[in-house]
């Protein structure tokens, strides 16, 4: 059996009846048997393999096309629209994913030893098809899962490797990055934590850049560079999120959401809320009540 049709296998055992991301502590099985709507979500620092069917992201101006034996990872929270393009009864999609620790990361540098490695100058996401040595490593977590004793004592050594194998990897310059604490990606991710907690207010560049300790045209420049888009660019999908996700269960609180979320203006919010997503807020709200939405 190869790697990819056992990791199949377990991922269909585990995730069960469920329409939703199963977590088993900080890792992560999927899957679905039908094509997505297009939904946006923050992606937390993570890795995500593909083992059946086909999804697309976007992040700014960039499209993912993300296919069975490929890993993703993403290394800073990044407000994403994705899709399952592929997926059938017969067919489903099938995913996992594994939170990434970033001081695990700086102590495999650490142990690992000096090493010549070029940088990485893309966003703060990127997919490559995954080795048998990462595969394997993947297989063998999802064993623990379903032995819950074993993961207890094994599981830290399985996660340290599939780490390590990231870092020396195909997005070892970019895994490598989030380990550090003076790199650039560790610098934007201390401006999306800033944002993300003053979200729906209005906040100043200079001051962002400021408590965070860089300058503005830095900040800018490695921002845009990491997220494909600025930093204010950034807090308007955050509200727009969080907002289409309240509009869910709210679909008749459009005015509401949209001043918990930071827009003192109505028709500001549904201008940039049919921009972002096609149509206005309480449209869209009703009709995902009536499909099957997937959140990730």
């Amino acid at each position: 059996m190869s790697h990819l049709d056992e990791l199949g296998r377990r991922i269909v055992r585990l995730a069960g009846d469920s329409r939703r991301p199963l977590w088993v502590e900080d890792a992560m099985v999927f899957a679905a048997d039908h094509v997505t709507e297009t939904m946006a979500t923050v992606t937390e620092p993570m890795l995500a393999l593909v083992v059946q069917g086909v999804k697309r992201s976007a992040l700014g101006g960039h499209v993912f096309e993300h296919h069975p034996g490929q890993a993703a990872v993403v290394t800073v929270a990044l407000p994403l629209t994705s899709q399952i393009t592929q997926a059938s009864r017969r067919e489903p999609f099938l995913a996992l994913g594994l939170r990434l620790q970033p001081a695990l990361i700086a102590q495999l540098l650490v142990d690992g030893g000096p090493t010549a490695i070029r940088p990485h100058d893309g966003p703060g996401l990127a997919i490559s098809d995954a080795d048998d040595r990462l595969l394997d490593a993947l297989v063998r977590l999802l064993r623990l899962l379903e032995e819950p004793r074993d993961l207890r004592v094994l599981g830290d050594g399985v996660r340290r490797e599939i780490h390590w194998r990231l870092l020396n990897g195909p997005q070892g310059a970019l895994i490598r990055q989030a380990g550090a604490a003076d790199s650039r990606l560790a610098l934007v991710a201390r401006a999306i934590a800033w944002i993300r907690s003053r979200y729906d207010q209005v906040i100043r560049i200079d001051d962002l850049a400021s408590d965070i300790g860089t300058s503005v045209s830095s900040l800018n420049r490695h921002f845009r560079a990491v997220t494909a888009m600025s930093p204010l660019q950034y807090q308007k999908q955050i509200r727009l999120q969080k907002a289409r996700i309240e509009l869910i269960s709210a679909p008749n609180d459009v005015a509401a959401i949209g001043h918990a979320v930071g827009y003192d203006n109505p028709s500001q919010f549904s201008r940039e809320y049919r921009r972002m997503f096609g149509m206005p807020p309480g449209r869209d709200a009703v009709r995902l009540q009536t499909m099957a939405i997937v959140e990730e």
